[in-house]
């Protein structure tokens, strides 16, 4: 799909740079030509030779190389690139593009560039988190630059949050969606997800929630808008940022993200994967509920309506595919068979989400292990990234909406 694109792949310091070999060697096997310029920082992590070897071309280090400049030359260099992709990203490295700078081979390469230009970022939580740090990123993107991540997760440093590079996986699917030379299977459908909980007023202060991070939802919004669907993301609270691709309504509870819903149909293909809470308070209370010495206040719960079902039953404008989530405890497979048959849809995704050996839970993770249901098939898919997760399900999704037009 990348077969006679040429991306100049600019590899910045940090631990993150050993990971631009993989995104190497995928961008290769997608067929694409890929250069490189491994600045000072990024040498200090991995070798020119390791580099080369991949790529299978020379490796551009020093502006001021009397050969480079007379073979290739940084003008050169970057017109010749149909993109432009800069993984990892330092924070250093993003401040001095702002800030126009052209102090060595990267950024006057990327100064004198008048190609696409991605940037994937990596660094430590606190430096992403940096008041400065999202300026310049704000600043990137206003200007046209792509921003792909960063993922969060465990750092190398130790510390958790956001900073990791994004996944490779994704990195690829997004250059691809850029400049692939293949079609869009889902471009001209609509598509609708829903991601992240819902949250139901106790009283202006306390409220009904649970654990859902909106991770796997993002990613499939995601995933399906690369495909070329018309994506609409209604999303829960979340800490979340907007998927590329994407629209995103956001909403708090159940019966908000059942107005959004209804406001976006019609739709080709409806995705609900919210953790939408099942019971509100009937009568939220106007003002806090004070502690007292007397026994808890009593909350009386009504039912909240379901989305799902709701999308699910035959109308006018009901989705042609109608996909629902069931996040299970025990009994998985039983558990989202029953599921399917009760709410009328085409298909059931379930996760497991109690604890593993180690007590982590798929909230909140970066890790997916899911069933896929239909009427009479049952797959086991292997425990991936939810990244890869949206990006398969997209294509079976674009696959199924393509037999339907047959």
């Amino acid at each position: 799909m990348l077969k006679d694109r040429n991306i100049l792949l600019i590899i910045g310091g940090g631990i993150a740079a050993f990971r631009a070999l993989e995104l190497i060697r995928r961008l290769k096997e997608q067929g694409a030509g890929v250069r490189c310029i491994l600045t000072e920082g990024g040498a200090e992590f991995i070798t020119a030779l390791s580099v080369a070897g991949l790529s299978g071309e020379k490796v551009f280090t020093d502006l001021f190389s009397l050969t480079d400049e007379a073979e290739m030359g940084h003008i050169r260099l970057s017109r010749e690139a149909d993109l432009v992709v800069v993984a990892p990203a330092t924070a250093n490295l993003m401040a001095r593009m702002v800030a126009g700078v052209a102090d060595d081979l990267a950024t006057t390469a990327l100064l004198a560039s008048d190609k696409p230009v991605m940037v994937c970022p990596s660094m430590n939580v606190e430096m992403w988190e940096k008041p400065s740090t999202q300026r310049n990123v704000a600043a990137l993107e206003a200007d046209g630059i792509i921003c792909i991540g960063p993922d969060s997760g465990s750092l190398a440093c130790g510390e958790e949050g956001a900073g990791r590079l994004a996944d490779i996986d994704l990195i690829v699917a997004e250059i691809t969606a850029l400049i692939g030379t293949g079609a869009r299977p889902l471009a001209g459908l609509k598509a609708l997800v829903t991601a992240g909980p819902t949250l139901e007023a106790i009283d202006p202060v306390r409220f009904i929630a649970n654990r859902s991070s909106g991770k796997q939802g993002y990613a499939i919004a995601e995933a399906l808008g690369r495909l070329g669907a018309a994506t609409t993301l209604v999303s829960g609270p979340t800490a979340l940022r907007v998927p590329r691709h994407v629209t995103r309504v956001d909403v708090t509870s159940a019966r908000d993200m059942l107005a959004a819903v209804e406001d976006a149909l019609p739709v080709d293909v409806a995705v609900c994967v919210a953790a939408v809470s099942d019971w509100r308070p009937e009568t939220p209370a106007g003002s806090k509920i004070k502690k007292n010495s007397g026994a808890p206040p009593a909350l009386k719960l009504v039912e909240n309506p379901d989305i799902l079902a709701a999308l699910s039953a035959p109308s006018n404008n009901r989705p042609q595919l109608v996909v629902g989530f069931a996040a299970e405890t025990e009994n998985l497979v039983e558990q989202a068979q029953a599921k399917l048959a009760s709410k009328g849809c085409d298909w059931i995704i379930a996760n497991d989400v109690s604890p593993d050996a180690r007590g982590e839970v798929v909230f909140g993770a970066d890790e997916n292990s899911i069933h896929l249901i239909t009427a009479d098939k049952v797959e086991a898919w292997e425990r991936a990234r939810k990244s890869v997760i949206a990006d398969r399900l997209a294509h079976r999704i674009a696959d199924a909406l393509t037999r339907k037009a047959g």
